[in-house]
């Protein structure tokens, strides 16, 4: 189903290298907002470890976030030593498929990590990319996000209860 994503995790440092060889990923495409930042620009603890760990293991990485706020994309990006695009209109092909050829791999390869459905899951199975939906590091949220979040809630419900059901 184009809402459900391939896995759901707490956070996007629980993508390990064994994750990433087990499901054939050589690039990850990463969202910004809840992703690797939070609310107020923060960057949780681990996070550049995670990076620079993934980047020793040649896994390719590229920032697609749908702000306008082009700075704070661009502070995330330098931070972390990653190229980005800002204002992506996630989940149009567009941005996704701008990315993909940046990175020079298959969308099977791809792996596309964020915490809205509406946007990140959508647009990566529409590509046909390896969706991974994780946990918004913090509650607080832009009201257009805070508008969507309850009917994720719903397809997050839904999902959880397909797969233990498959289990």
């Amino acid at each position: 189903m184009i809402l459900y994503p391939k896995v759901y995790l707490n956070s996007a440092k629980d993508i390990t290298i064994d994750f990433l060889k087990k499901h054939n990923l050589k690039g990850l495409i990463l969202d910004v907002d809840n992703t690797l930042i939070d609310y107020y620009k923060n960057m949780p603890n681990g996070i550049e470890e995670w990076i620079n760990k993934l980047k020793e293991n040649n896994i390719k990485l590229y920032i697609l976030s749908n702000t306008n706020k082009k700075e704070k994309v661009e502070n995330v990006s330098k931070k972390l030593n990653i190229d980005y695009i800002n204002f992506a209109k996630k989940p149009l092909k567009s941005g996704f498929l701008k990315v993909k050829e940046k990175m020079g791999l298959n969308n099977e390869n791809i792996g596309v990590v964020g915490d809205q459905i509406m946007t990140d899951v959508i647009g990566a199975n529409r590509c046909k990319m390896f969706s991974i939906l994780v946990k918004p590091i913090d509650k607080k949220d832009i009201p257009l996000t805070m508008i969507k979040r309850p009917l994720e809630n719903l397809i997050i419900k839904s999902y959880l209860k397909k797969k233990s059901k498959e289990e």
